[in-house]
């Protein structure tokens, strides 16, 4: 039995929750989303909860159940709030800036290097700090992440874009290992 997938998700106040054929559409003060039902699980909105449960008993199909709860719990969570994600821009002479929706950054190439925000995703920059955030968890951690790729961070000196919680494992540089000869 689905331990994730067995948890009702309580439906908070101003959060409207409709369960169509295809798909469940969460509508909030925040933003309007919708989530696919997935084929082996079945959906129910009563008592201001959604109550998730499986047709049959295999393997993808409890597999389907937790992740169809973990989605839609997300989205409820997402329509009341936005999911934010931070960045850390750490280099000498990084640098991060906006241009209308387009952030622009400087990271040691011989260009800057453009980043396009998608749509529903908005970045703000404030000096190092690069804050994504967005209704739909999955979008703004798809962005993050493709602005992480940009430059990863190098284990030596730590350069390039890490998440606000993310730590690097510095590794040592060739002064101390050659040290002992």
């Amino acid at each position: 039995m689905s331990k994730i997938g067995n948890k009702p998700i309580n439906i908070p106040a101003g959060v409207d929750v409709r369960v169509g054929s295809e798909a469940i559409e969460i509508k909030g003060p925040n933003a309007s989303l919708q989530v696919p039902i997935l084929r082996n699980v079945e959906v129910e909105v009563k008592d201001g909860q959604v109550r998730f449960s499986i047709k049959n008993e295999n393997t993808q199909s409890k597999s389907d159940w937790g992740t169809m709860r973990a989605l839609v719990q997300n989205a409820v969570s997402g329509s009341t709030e936005n999911f934010v994600k931070t960045l850390i821009l750490e280099g000498v002479g990084f640098r991060a800036s906006m241009e209308g929706e387009q952030l622009i950054m400087n990271l040691g190439f011989s260009h800057p290097v453009k980043f396009l925000a998608p749509e529903n995703v908005k970045i703000e920059v404030d000096g190092n700090f690069i804050k994504v955030s967005g209704a739909d968890k999955s979008q703004v951690g798809e962005a993050a992440a493709n602005i992480r790729k940009l430059k990863k961070p190098e284990p030596y000196k730590g350069k390039g874009i890490r998440y606000a919680d993310e730590v690097i494992r510095r590794k040592a540089g060739k002064k101390a290992v050659s040290g002992s000869s």
